[in-house]
């Protein structure tokens, strides 16, 4: 009755390919307009095991593009309402929402070397930074979404490893501070090659700020990315083994 909810994936996958995909552990960092949606895919694709970590709550502006954010769950926590989105999903999934937020220094908090993949969609440049550098420091897979905001366009969407992703500025601060960290290492990034949209758009809700647009369409696309980077590459190294 359970694989019922994944004979579908069989054919692509083969069973024992699928098996084992249902072993990894997965953190993922950041359940907005990019992490929520990447979080459902995996989970309807075979992971089992999920720890989210946000420390927001959901808010009237959400609603556009975040998969937790309904008229209903107004003021509930991201991670709580999409861990129950998820259960619902697949019964015997394991979802640890973590209402927190990563602070550079934090990987020791997370442990970080204890899960097979790590997914940043986070949107500090600081602790972004310092997420990369633990996670390929403790040689954790990692992934990581560059900008989506400002963008309409999913089509632009694309992905590389972080030293070939051209057409983002995000990327490219990145890369910049990488290189004075002395980073050399590699990891792969999803980003857009279109121009982002420089206009500001003021939050309303209290204590927010200013912010760019941004749209399920896009957001959505790179968290879906993201999933498949991160199946693909595990089955890739799991078809090797075999």
């Amino acid at each position: 009755m359970q694989m019922d909810f994944f004979s579908r994936l069989i054919p692509l996958y083969g069973k024992e390919s699928l098996d084992k995909l249902s072993k990894v552990k997965v953190i993922l960092f950041g359940v907005g307009g990019v992490g929520s949606w990447c979080a459902e895919a995996l989970v309807r694709s075979g992971i089992k095991h999920l720890v989210l970590v946000d420390p927001d709550f959901v808010v009237a502006s959400n609603v556009n593009r975040q998969l937790p954010a309904t008229k209903e769950t107004l003021g509930l926590a991201k991670v709580e309402v999409l861990a129950k989105r998820l259960t619902e999903i697949v019964p015997d999934v394991i979802i640890e929402p973590r209402i927190e937020i990563y602070n550079p220094g934090d990987a020791k908090k997370f442990s970080l070397e204890s899960f097979d993949v790590v997914i940043d969609a986070i949107d500090s440049m600081q602790a972004k930074v310092d997420l990369i550098l633990s996670s390929t420091e403790k040689q954790v897979l990692l992934f990581s979404s560059l900008g989506a905001a400002g963008r309409t366009d999913p089509t632009f969407v694309r992905h590389s490893d972080i030293w070939k992703s051209v057409g983002c500025p995000l990327g490219k601060q990145l890369r910049q501070i990488l290189r004075k960290k002395g980073f050399s290492g590699n990891f792969e990034v999803v980003y857009s090659l279109e121009n982002p949209k420089t206009g500001y758009c003021d939050i309303l809700e209290k204590g927010s700020k200013p912010a760019l647009g941004s749209v399920v369409t896009v957001t959505a696309t790179f968290g879906l990315t993201l999933a498949s980077l991160v199946l693909n590459t595990l089955l890739l190294s799991q078809n090797e083994n075999l």
